[in-house]
């Protein structure tokens, strides 16, 4: 069953369930529901299943961000917002450009840069890596 929308005060708002929200949000569907069960994040009963109104998944969302970004900027020194601890998987070098690809939990990231770059960054596969993502342009699109 996809996430249920429904009515509330003639506005059409999205619920998830426990698995849904637990996918969007990359963790656990028991962490999710230890997070309702400390009152972190708002639930309702439809149909017989514990859900989470979209607006507040929502807010827990950009927390948890918000959280990880704190730390992982430690205290705002870098000014990408996009910050992905990762591995390296696989370099591709030619004498002018290099190819590093890396896995960051769920996401396969690519970046291009230069030889020397790559070569002074000492990025080889298995080495631990940061990937920062800074762009004007971002794609979104639903899941069908």
């Amino acid at each position: 069953m996809a996430n249920m929308p429904h009515l509330r005060n003639n506005v059409r708002v999205t619920d998830y369930r426990i698995a849904e929200a637990a996918e969007v949000l990359g963790v656990s569907d028991d962490t999710v529901r230890r997070w309702v069960d400390a009152g972190r994040v708002p639930s309702a009963t439809r149909e017989g299943r514990t859900v989470i109104p979209g607006a507040d998944l929502a807010t827990l969302a950009a927390s948890l961000v918000d959280e990880a970004e704190r730390e992982r900027t430690r205290a705002g020194s870098v000014s990408a917002r996009n910050r992905m601890t990762g591995i390296v998987t696989r370099v591709v070098k030619d004498t002018v450009m290099a190819q590093i690809e890396m896995v960051c939990g769920p996401y396969r990231v690519v970046s291009l840069m230069s030889a020397e770059a790559a070569t002074e960054l000492g990025l080889e596969p298995g080495v631990r890596a940061i990937a920062s993502v800074k762009s004007t342009s971002v794609v979104v699109e639903r899941p069908r």
